[in-house]
């Protein structure tokens, strides 16, 4: 059972309001968010360069780069043995995860994330007339959404 929006959820179950908890009971910040992938510099270089971000690497790990830089949580990008990318729509892979970034141009944001490698899954917004967003795949396959703020 999900925890009341207000608050969360106890032991007992009873639902503690944010100002009955205290300091050391709140997650104070996300970190990051972390893409698993076979690449992950080249995943990094791809959100790097669609979010306006830079590439935060230790030249002695390439299993763990980062992209910082930009408005929002950092994104890591962590290399995966064997790794399989999901399908989208399909639940064969699910693709347990999807980032949503704002944007003020639809238009002219695909074009750039194209260019820089993404693939249209879906133009929602030509589909629905009440959507505002379109579905991409990142180089390593993670959904992703365009959607105009």
């Amino acid at each position: 059972m999900p925890a009341p929006a207000s608050g969360r959820t106890s032991r007992a179950g009873a639902a503690q309001a944010p100002e009955e908890r205290g300091v050391a009971d709140v997650i104070r910040k996300l970190q990051a968010v972390a893409l698993d992938c076979a690449d992950p510099v080249r995943l990094a270089e791809f959100y790097a360069e669609l979010l306006g971000g830079r590439v935060v690497a230790d030249p002695d790990d390439d299993e763990w780069v980062e992209v910082h830089g930009f408005e929002g949580t950092p994104l890591a990008c962590q290399r995966v043995d064997g790794y399989r990318a999901p399908q989208w729509p399909g639940q064969d892979r699910p693709q347990q995860l999807h980032l949503d970034f704002d944007v003020d141009d639809l238009e002219g944001e695909e074009k750039r994330a194209l260019a820089l490698g993404a693939t249209v899954l879906e133009r929602t917004d030509q589909i629905r007339p009440d959507a505002n967003w379109r579905v991409y795949a990142d180089p390593a396959g993670h959904p992703f959404c365009l959607c105009l703020h």
